[in-house]
Order: C-alpha cells, then sequence, then structure tokens
C-alpha cells in the first residue's frame, strides 16, 4: 500500500461546484422519477400535514424541519403540484443536496489519489452514484417518511466546511467557518439530534488538523451566542402551539416568553413544563422501560442489535435479491459482500493517502453506526427473531433509517475502492480506458434496489385512508390505534379536505390531557356567526360534512345526489350533532389523564341505551375512561366507529353491538339481529374472528365495489413494500371474506366465489 501523501497533488485545486451540482441535479431527478405522488404509512402523513398546516408533529416536535418544509411547499405552490409531492420534493432535493457536497468532499479526498482531473470527477461521481442508491437513503429521498434526508443534508454542510477550514487555515476566515458550524449544529436539533452526532467527528478532524485553535478563548463567545440563536428555533412550538394548530402533539404551550425561552437555552432542563416535556419526548417514556443510553439494561442481547444493523447493512446494496423467509438471502449476501470488501478497501486507501480526512469520516461512520446502535438500544428488530417468539419483544417497524447517514458513507468508501482498483488496472494495462468496466460496479445498486426503492405507483396509505373514512358516516367519531391508521387519516383531512367531519380519535393518545382537550373542542358545535373553515389549520369547531371532493355522498335520498358520485343510502337524512364529544372541564381531564381505576368487582357501566360489563380484578386506562365517556355522550347523537374490532370487543368489551360497514366497524345502541338488515356470520366460519359477528352486507358492498380507490394495480404487487405495515392487505382480505360468506348465506354462489378470489389475493400480498 502506498504511503500518505504530505499534501495533495494540485493543492490549489478550485471545488468543482458546476459537476457537483450537475450530479446533484441528475441525484434529484433519480428521486423525482421514482418519486411517491402522495403519501405513504407511518410518519410521511403525519409530517405532509404539519408541514401543510403549520402543525406540530410527535415530540420532539421537529420546528426545522416543519418551517423549511412549509417555506418549500410555498415556493413550489406556483408549479401546481399537489402539496404531497412537494414535500416529498424536499425530502428529495435535501438528498440531493447532500450528494453534491459528497460529490465535493470525494473529489477533495481524490485530489490525494491522483492528478487527472477525470478521475477524480469520475470518482466522485462513482462514489455518490453508490450511496444516492443506497436502498435507506434512497427509500427516505423519495418519499417524505421522516427528518432524517435534513439530517444527511447537515452533515454534508457540516462535512463540506471542515474541509474548507482546512483548506482556509492561515488565509484569513478559517475562524469564521468554525462559528458557522457550531450555527448549523445548533439549529440542526430543531430538525433531529442525529446530526448533531457529527460533533465527534469534528472533534478528531481539528485535533488532528490544527488542535491550537481550541485554545483561542475568542472563539467561544461568538459560538455560545450561535448556539443560542440556532436553537431558538424551538420557540416556534410555544409560539403555535398557543394558536391551536389542528395538529398540535404535545401542546407545548408556555405561559411566558421568558420561561419558552428558558426551555430552549437550557434544551429542556429549566423553564416550560409543556415545552420540556415535548423536547425530552416524555410522551414516548415507559417507566421502568430501558431507552436510549449508554447505561443500563439492554432491550434485546448487543449481538441481536448489532445483527440487526447488520441485516439493514445487508439491505443497501441489492435489496431485491430477496430470499422469502430468509434473514440473509444468499444471493443478496454475495453482493453485501462484494460491497463490503470494497468498501473495506476504499477505506484502506483512503487511510493510506490521506489519514486526516480519514479519521474524520471514520468516527463519523463509527458513530452513527455501531455506536448509534449501543446507544439506541432498540429491542429485537422488527424481522429479526426472539428465542421467545415474542412480537412485544420487538420494535414496531424496522429501524433502518436511523442509520441512513452510516450507509451513505459506506457508498463513498466503496467509490474510493472502486477508483483504486480502477487505477491499479491502468498501472497494469497502461491505459487509464481498459480500467473503465470496473466502474461499472457502481451502477449495481441502481439496478438491484429500484424495485424495492421506487415508490411511484404506491398508493396503497392515500386510498386506505380514503376507504376508511368513507367507510364511515357523517360526523362519526373513529376510534383508530396507532400511526398507520391515523397519521394517513390526518393526511386526507388536512392536506387534501377530504372528510373532516370525521373525528379520528387515536386511543394510544387519548391517554393524555392535551389530546383529550383538542378533540372535546374540535367536535364543540360553532357558535352562531362562527364557521371552522375560516380558520381551516386551527381548532375552532366542529367542520362540516362535504361531498364535493369524494367519490360517494351519504344521504337518506339518491335524488339529491348528482353526477358520478355513488350514492351511500342512510336510513335518515344527514344530521349535525347538537354537542361535542367530551363533556368534560380541563380539571377532570387533567384529573382522569394518565391514571388507572381498579375495578375490583365486576360492574355495569350504562352508554346510554346499551350497557357494557367490566370484569372484576381488571384496570381501566385513561383512555378507556374517556372513550366511554365519548360514546356514552355521542351514541345518540353521532355514528361511532372503530377501525378494529378489536379495540371495541377486546378493550371495551362492546362485540356485542358491534356491525362491519366497510372497512370500519360500527357500535350500534341495541345489539344486532337479523331484521336489522345486517347478516351474521356463521359462528362455525373460521373467518368470524376478523370479519366480525355481524355484517351490513349492501352498505359494505356499495363501499367495496363502487366508493373505494384501489390504484397502481393493487393487489398484483409482487411484494408488499413496508412489512411492518403488512396487515394494511388482510383488513381488505377480511372484508371481501364478510362478503363471500354473506353471498354464500344468500346462496349466491358466483358473488362468493369473485369475492373469495379477492379475499385471497389481498390475503395473499398481505403475507
Amino acid at each position: 500500500m502506498k504511503k500518505e501523501t504530505a499534501a495533495p497533488v494540485d493543492a490549489k485545486l478550485t471545488p468543482p461546484y458546476g459537476w457537483a451540482a450537475l450530479v446533484g441535479g441528475i441525484v434529484f431527478l433519480l428521486y423525482a422519477i421514482t418519486l411517491s405522488r402522495t403519501t405513504a404509512f407511518w410518519d410521511t402523513s403525519e409530517y405532509i400535514a404539519t408541514a401543510n398546516i403549520l402543525g406540530i408533529p410527535h415530540p420532539p416536535g421537529n420546528p426545522l424541519f416543519v418551517v423549511l418544509a412549509r417555506a418549500w411547499t410555498v415556493l413550489l405552490e406556483p408549479t401546481g403540484l399537489s402539496v404531497a409531492i412537494r414535500v416529498n420534493l424536499f425530502s428529495a432535493f435535501m438528498s440531493a443536496g447532500t450528494h453534491a457536497l459528497w460529490f465535493l468532499i470525494l473529489h477533495h479526498v481524490l485530489r490525494y489519489f491522483s492528478r487527472e482531473r477525470f478521475v477524480r470527477l469520475a470518482g466522485a461521481a462513482a462514489s455518490v452514484l453508490i450511496s444516492a442508491t443506497a436502498y435507506t437513503v434512497w427509500n427516505q429521498s423519495n418519499v417524505n417518511e421522516k427528518v432524517y434526508t435534513v439530517s444527511l443534508l447537515t452533515i454534508a454542510i457540516l462535512s463540506w466546511l471542515i474541509i474548507r477550514w482546512q483548506e482556509r487555515l492561515g488565509k484569513g476566515g478559517d475562524d469564521n467557518i468554525l462559528v458557522l458550524m457550531a450555527f448549523v449544529l445548533a439549529l440542526s436539533v430543531g430538525n433531529h439530534l442525529m446530526a448533531f452526532l457529527a460533533a465527534p467527528a469534528i472533534g478528531v478532524f481539528i485535533l488532528l488538523v490544527h488542535p491550537k485553535v481550541l485554545l483561542n478563548w475568542k472563539l467561544y463567545p461568538p459560538i455560545v451566542v450561535v448556539a443560542l440563536l440556532g436553537l431558538s428555533i424551538h420557540l416556534f412550538l410555544p409560539i403555535r402551539a398557543e394558536l391551536d394548530p389542528i395538529i398540535n402533539e404535545g401542546a407545548p404551550q408556555c405561559e411566558s416568553l421568558g420561561s419558552a425561552i428558558a426551555s430552549v437555552a437550557t434544551y429542556g432542563r429549566r423553564g416550560c413544563e409543556p415545552l420540556n416535556a415535548s423536547i425530552n419526548r416524555e410522551q414516548y417514556k415507559v417507566e421502568g422501560e430501558p431507552g436510549p443510553g449508554l447505561k443500563g439494561p439492554r432491550q434485546a442481547p448487543i449481538a441481536s442489535q448489532y445483527a440487526n444493523y447488520l441485516q439493514y447493512f445487508d439491505w443497501q446494496w441489492a435489496r431485491s435479491a430477496e430470499g422469502k423467509d430468509t434473514l440473509f438471502p444468499p444471493l443478496r449476501v454475495l453482493f453485501t459482500m462484494l460491497f463490503t470488501a470494497l468498501g473495506v478497501w476504499g477505506a484502506m486507501e483512503h487511510h493510506a493517502r490521506d489519514r486526516k480526512s480519514f479519521w474524520y469520516m471514520a468516527t463519523l461512520f463509527g458513530t452513527l453506526s455501531f455506536g448509534l446502535v449501543w446507544y439506541l438500544n432498540f429491542k429485537y428488530g422488527y424481522s429479526m427473531p426472539d428465542p421467545l417468539n415474542d412480537y412485544t419483544l420487538h420494535e414496531v417497524r424496522e429501524r433502518d433509517y436511523f442509520f441512513i447517514v452510516s450507509f451513505s458513507l459506506w457508498g463513498l468508501w466503496v467509490g474510493l475502492g472502486l477508483t483504486s482498483i480502477w487505477m491499479s488496472l491502468r498501472e497494469r494495462f497502461g491505459s487509464l480506458m481498459k480500467g473503465v468496466p470496473v466502474m461499472a460496479i457502481a451502477f449495481l445498486p441502481l439496478f438491484m434496489n429500484w424495485g424495492w426503492a421506487t415508490r411511484h405507483y404506491d398508493y396503497a396509505a392515500r386510498d386506505w385512508a380514503y376507504n376508511l373514512l368513507m367507510s364511515v358516516e357523517p360526523y362519526a367519531v373513529l376510534f383508530t390505534n396507532g400511526d398507520n391508521d391515523t397519521f394517513p387519516l390526518w393526511y386526507l383531512q388536512e392536506v387534501e379536505g377530504i372528510r373532516q367531519d370525521v373525528q379520528v380519535i387515536v386511543t394510544s393518545y387519548l391517554n393524555t390531557s392535551w389530546y383529550a382537550k383538542q378533540v372535546r373542542d374540535l367536535t364543540e358545535p360553532c357558535p352562531a356567526g362562527v364557521r371552522a373553515e375560516d380558520t381551516p389549520t386551527r381548532i375552532t369547531c366542529q367542520r362540516v360534512y362535504r361531498t364535493d371532493n369524494t367519490g360517494g355522498a351519504y344521504t337518506h335520498d339518491p335524488a339529491t345526489v348528482s353526477g358520478d358520485q355513488i350514492a351511500i343510502l342512510m336510513d335518515s337524512p344527514v344530521r349535525t350533532p347538537v354537542r361535542g364529544t367530551l363533556q368534560l372541564d380541563d380539571a377532570i381531564i387533567d384529573q382522569v389523564a394518565g391514571a388507572y381505576v381498579e375495578i375490583r368487582e365486576a360492574r355495569s357501566i350504562p352508554l346510554g341505551p346499551l350497557t357494557v360489563t367490566i370484569n372484576g380484578g381488571s384496570y381501566l386506562s385513561a383512555w378507556q375512561q374517556f372513550a366511554f365517556s365519548i360514546i356514552a355522550n355521542s351514541i345518540e347523537d353521532r355514528p361511532i366507529y372503530f377501525s378494529s374490532g378489536g379495540s371495541a370487543s377486546g378493550s371495551l368489551g362492546l362485540g356485542d353491538y358491534i356491525v362491519r360497514e366497510g372497512l370500519a366497524y360500527r357500535l350500534l345502541p341495541t345489539q344486532p339481529d337479523s331484521t336489522s338488515g345486517v347478516v351474521r356470520m356463521p359462528p362455525d366460519s373460521p373467518y368470524t374472528q376478523v370479519t366480525g359477528r355481524w355484517v351490513d352486507e349492501e352498505r359494505t358492498r356499495v363501499l367495496m365495489d363502487e366508493v373505494f380507490m384501489h390504484r397502481g394495480e393493487i393487489p398484483d404487487w409482487d411484494h408488499w413494500p413496508d412489512r411492518a405495515a403488512i396487515g394494511i392487505p388482510n383488513y381488505y382480505s377480511w372484508s371481501y371474506f364478510a362478503l363471500a360468506q354473506a353471498a354464500l348465506l344468500r346462496n349466491d354462489d358466483a358473488a362468493a366465489t369473485a369475492y373469495q378470489v379477492l379475499a385471497e389475493r389481498w390475503g395473499l400480498l398481505g403475507t
């Protein structure tokens, strides 16, 4: 191996900004071609919706992301693109900008490799191609699923700034670069703490290049000032929360500006308690359960946690080389071994030629891979085996996005490895062009990841939200369970303005006082002269039922439905509710929230016209208490639905009163029977547990056959893109099974067969 070059072969080289812009533009084009045209599951819908209305997503609130994404959507508004496409393009732009900077950095490193401009440009381009098409990087860049592409760009900005600092040493202005980096680091905390993990690598680089700068006391006062200025982005949270946005998670209001400033300056240690709780993510902390940190018990064996990282690393270079039910498919492992070897070779060559930037990159990679695994202390990975085969021991979804920076960095080392081999072949054959074919390896992730990374065809989350919302009658209360049956509904309501009359109540949030108060206020009847649509992004009062943006209209009279809309018949005309869902004041809500009530002996709880019995020796959580109050207050005023039959029957004991209508389960005020126009599923049917005991066949048929949307050739996909959301196809499958069973009871064998086929197609997609 060659010894380190003391200085770059062309120290006066001007950075190729034009080429970097071109490469970044090509990466952006790739992401745009494979871009999701709408929302997606998990946090995508939440972040698109909050960006659109300047809302507050789940703690810590990500104020920098919200502000930047909102500014971006306003900037692109003249294009006429949908809000979803604009926000997804925001993610694509962040990642493309990252790779433009990676190109500049790799071109800088390659000055220690070659004097030939073509080699430097081609080597940097190959490195960027591999990094940009690593599966997780690509998958996070063409749909705004999380905030991590902003973190990725921030780390790339810091990396380029530290390189420029090195080049500017002794030429003036180098101290200003360090001050700017301090500002960027502090500001990045308003997006996510990930970018702050670049600090150790920056420290290592400074110690290797010019450690005396750390003794320059004149640097520290301006660094403190700009750090506080960067952290001040968090003041967005209490200021916006005070205006009651529709999505206001954690409700981080503060009594005074002074207390808010104290919270920001101490980063959640002093000052405003609601803001501190949001910054510290207290909503997600479970007493007695270990969380992130360098100490404390592991939530899974450390060997399994590192194996989970290796599983995600194995995905990066040839995701489509999939082996069914195989953790490490042999074919894909071959690609992984190739890219591991190339990355190791690239790192070794990097170390041999430019040790300072090598140690920066190595520290950054180590911190954001193996160090991050140790710190995050995850449970067993979603698809990792555990000795007890207990799903509660696992993360609820795959967490590969946490390691996006490490995969991107490894791709850069792979590019350096390829470039080194190319140069070695040139020395052997005496011709640069004879070694060019080896560089084609850089295109393998592009082709081997395309099928899994592209999202251009995927409307599943948006259409799922539409279908679920259209399953419920006007002014309904719809109890949901978590992210995937809630956030897409928020997106549809707050971005596309569809079925805003429905009060979506996510039961996991209903344990908090802030959420219970928001549910109450959102459903209060509007006072005379007040219209909710006049302040569409703020909590005002009950929003009205509209049909102008839906393909189906609930009505008592089919003659009132015109155009191409489908009439969804009701027993009575649409009626505006006369009271809110939760008739409790703030003091009682605060008292109930977070508290359990012990039921020592069996107890009957009246809920309007129906009664539910709670077994003795059980406990009622806060959400159950609030849910019973909402049901009792609303059952004669609004339709009440559940997105899952399990919530109604298992958690609330209401299984005898629910009927399937489309994808939702409706709560009736009396026990259903065959005279009420619903069909009883055969008690001995193996499908009853998933179809529900009772089905409104006609309502479900109209919804499933005429109203529901299924775009993108679903369910004929060859795989479901997000396995952690693989239960979604089963919801459709169960609904079709219900229709098949109902058709059999009517002796309609043709319809039963047709619905059975659809049920099996959806079920196959959900395996």
